[in-house]
């Protein structure tokens, strides 16, 4: 291929907002609507640590040198330790709901959390788009996740695979 053409190429991928894709680099995970994740680089939950909000209590970021396929996503861990505990149960370290503010689902809506807003409820991760949605959470989970229990299967068939 003609260097002109070549560079052409790659501005056109720049562009587009797919230079990752175009660049040569590892192929990162397809993005998916069912988790939460950076629509770019397929990183879930801003690349913060899953497990470490239960062993270190809260929002610590992983790093590329940890990182683990699974649904459609790159999860980032701090460390092997954590990301072997991660990888053995996902469906307890993985945030629930794929991420979305369970708040907002029980409205009938999905909008994702903010990894720096979390509740650990009956041992399972919650992260919520604002901290109000947090706080009247953590004050009735119940009441929350029956009203979640309702709508999130219709709102979840509504998301891409």
């Amino acid at each position: 291929m003609r260097p002109g053409i070549a560079l052409i190429g790659r501005l056109v991928c720049l562009l587009a907002g797919i230079w990752l894709a175009c660049s040569g680099l590892p192929a990162q995970a397809a993005t998916t609507e069912r988790i939460v994740v950076n629509r770019f680089s397929g990183v879930a939950i801003e690349g913060f640590d899953p497990v470490a909000y239960f062993v270190d209590g809260g929002p610590m970021l992983g790093t590329a040198e940890f990182e683990a396929n699974l649904w459609g996503a790159v999860w980032r861990f701090r460390n092997e330790g954590n990301r072997a505990s991660f990888l053995a149960h996902p469906e307890i370290y993985g945030p629930q709901f794929g991420g979305y503010d369970p708040a907002d689902i029980a409205r009938g809506v999905t909008i994702a959390g903010n990894p720096r807003f979390f509740v650990i409820s009956a041992q399972r991760l919650y992260l919520f788009s604002r901290e109000d949605n947090r706080d009247a959470f953590a004050a009735d989970p119940e009441r929350f996740l029956y009203e979640v229990g309702k709508r999130w299967p219709a709102l979840q068939d509504k998301l891409s695979q």
